[in-house]
């Protein structure tokens, strides 16, 4: 074996990538909302953060159930794949009919309400006694 030293060439963005992985993950952390003081505005946003993960687990919940709710009724009703409209099975019409307008109907529920909880951004969460419409 020669005592050649080798050396590992690598392109530019992958240096640079290789760097960002020794940096703490400041982009993780939510940004402050600029006021006069920054503890309780970074705690605002912590809260924001917080409601919209509640948020998106209820929506992912909901798509879970979903999901394998039809897939649940097709296994338990076999005898929809045999029911056909129109030369198309039931059970086609059920996944590609059925289920594709409610997952539309679950995105755009979720998109509106993370668009609410961003524009109701530094109110306080709403407890079970108080009014909706309330500000």
């Amino acid at each position: 074996m020669s005592g050649t030293r080798r050396v590992r060439i690598t392109s530019p963005q992958t240096r640079i990538a290789l760097a960002r992985r020794h940096r703490p993950a400041q982009h993780l952390l939510p940004p402050t909302i600029p006021g006069a003081d920054d503890r309780d505005s970074t705690e605002a946003v912590r809260a924001l953060f917080a409601r919209q993960r509640r948020q998106a687990a209820r929506t992912l919940a909901l798509l879970g159930a979903v999901l394998f709710g039809l897939s649940g009724l097709l296994a338990a009703a076999p005898a929809l794949s045999h029911v056909t409209l129109l030369g198309v099975p039931l059970s086609w019409l059920l996944l590609m009919g059925g289920s594709y307008p409610v997952l539309l109907l679950i995105a755009v529920r979720h998109v509106r309400r993370a668009e609410r909880l961003e524009r109701d951004g530094a109110r306080p969460e709403r407890g079970p006694g108080t009014d909706r419409a309330a500000p």
